[in-house]
């Protein structure tokens, strides 16, 4: 199985590199170009674009002045341990071992907007670029033109290199709509998680997002390869719900 998750805005570069051996981005060269791009916008261009304070727009505006070749772990830091949102909290990277992060290395990916694609021990800097920003660039309005089937093709790539047959989606709508579906060479599988609420079950972002990063540290702890395997997921209370599941959509359920 090969998984996909959403990077974060929330990132921690205090903190220094892991020991373990780091990658390159597979798609750097294509990051390379994207960020001219970015490098030509003013911060009050970074500010209308990306809906951000003045004091954001200039701290991104600062992140996109210092990006640059090559990465090493002296200006750089592996993606798993840099992004530091609700996902990145359910997931725990920090407890993992390495033989546990060179398994997430071969079977976990991270969709980027500056990146496209990223492998936990790949190497990123510091960014805000979000995948749904509409970003004028050399390939046409918005992110989704810049990537075309770039990323869809590093997937299918991952998927043979890795034998998955699955390819299992913990992204936001957002960032898997870089991913043209129909070119993808598995069956996709969205795992969906509610919690109860008001009487109902029903998504709630904040403990989705956490769920989601629970998942994929399940599938870690697990070495998870099957739907079925998948569908015992049970960390912090949640249940698999048959009865609201489908083959493509495998449903989970917490009541607390």
């Amino acid at each position: 199985m090969l998984a996909v998750i959403s990077p974060a805005k929330k990132l921690d570069f205090e903190s220094p590199a892991h020991d373990i051996d780091a990658g390159q981005c597979q798609l750097l060269t294509q990051s390379e170009l994207l960020i001219k791009d970015c490098q030509s916008l003013s911060p009050a261009d970074i500010a209308s674009l990306m809906k951000l304070s003045d004091k954001l727009a200039g701290l991104n505006a600062a992140r996109f002045g210092q990006w640059q070749t090559p990465f090493t772990k002296d200006n750089a830091k592996q993606a798993i341990f840099a992004f530091q949102g609700d996902v990145y909290v359910g997931l725990g990277a920090q407890e993992l071992s390495d033989d546990d992060l060179q398994f997430a290395q071969q079977h976990l990916r991270i969709l980027s907007g500056l990146y496209g694609v990223l492998r936990p021990l790949d190497l990123m800097q510091a960014y805000r670029l979000e995948m749904g920003t509409k970003l004028a660039n050399s390939r046409g309005t918005n992110l989704y033109q810049f990537w075309g089937s770039l990323v869809t093709d590093n997937i299918n790539q991952s998927l043979a290199a890795s034998d998955s047959q699955f390819l299992i989606n913990l992204a936001s709508t957002e960032y898997f709509k870089v991913i043209k579906t129909k070119d993808i060479k598995a069956k996709i599988i969205t795992p969906v998680f509610k919690d109860y609420k008001n009487g109902q079950y029903k998504i709630i972002s904040f403990y989705a997002k956490k769920a989601r990063g629970m998942m994929v540290r399940y599938m870690i702890d697990k070495r998870v390869s099957t739907p079925e395997q998948l569908q015992q997921f049970d960390y912090d209370g949640y249940q698999f719900d048959p009865l609201s599941s489908s083959d493509k959509e495998l449903v989970f359920t917490r009541k607390q």
